[in-house]
């Protein structure tokens, strides 16, 4: 009888990365939607959408824990520029 489990299960370490990754993803998408100007809210997604796609094939768990501090630092940064720019 065959396992129910697909192969390229993951651990439970591996489990709580990608939830944080998935996080940080719609957060910036919800937070790109402030975003004023159209074209530079299209190309802010697309560069996060490349971001991520570009960057998904690591599984080294520090490389992905140091990608999302710099994701989230960025965030930060972005939030704060459209803080500024609605003042």
């Amino acid at each position: 009888m065959s396992s129910k489990l697909p192969k390229t299960t993951l651990s439970l370490k591996q489990f709580l990365l990608r939830q944080e990754v998935l996080k940080l993803y719609r957060e910036i998408f919800r937070t790109l939607r402030q975003v004023q100007d159209e074209s530079t809210r299209l190309e802010l997604k697309d560069w996060a959408r490349k971001d991520f796609r570009n960057n998904k094939h690591h599984t080294d768990e520090s490389a992905i824990k140091s990608m999302l501090y710099y994701g989230r630092k960025s965030l930060t940064g972005l939030k704060k520029s459209l803080a500024l720019s609605k003042s």
